[in-house]
């Protein structure tokens, strides 16, 4: 499966959990009563996020996104016959 490249040039702002998720006894889920958890802000760029964290008074750490390293693959690839492991049909 291959992941597209939809919506990856936004920046998302999440809130750090203000307490620890629980676990329920009854049905094994995990909730938390921090509603901030559920909320993500979407912006165009970098300088609109840390505009609107500034001016809200939240304090932010920026992770920048990293490229991932294309690795070539060839369909050959899968026929070889000294493959370290043999494929499974």
């Amino acid at each position: 499966m291959q992941s597209g490249k939809a919506r990856t040039k936004a920046w998302l702002l999440e809130y750090e959990p203000s307490s620890p998720r629980r676990i329920d006894p009854l049905m094994g889920w995990t909730s938390s009563s921090d509603m901030l958890s559920q909320v993500e802000l979407e912006f165009d760029t970098k300088d609109e996020a840390i505009t609107y964290a500034q001016k809200h008074g939240i304090p932010f750490d920026l992770f920048e996104r990293q490229t991932p390293v294309a690795k070539p693959k060839s369909y050959a690839e899968n026929f070889r016959y000294d493959r370290k492991v043999p494929w499974s049909h």
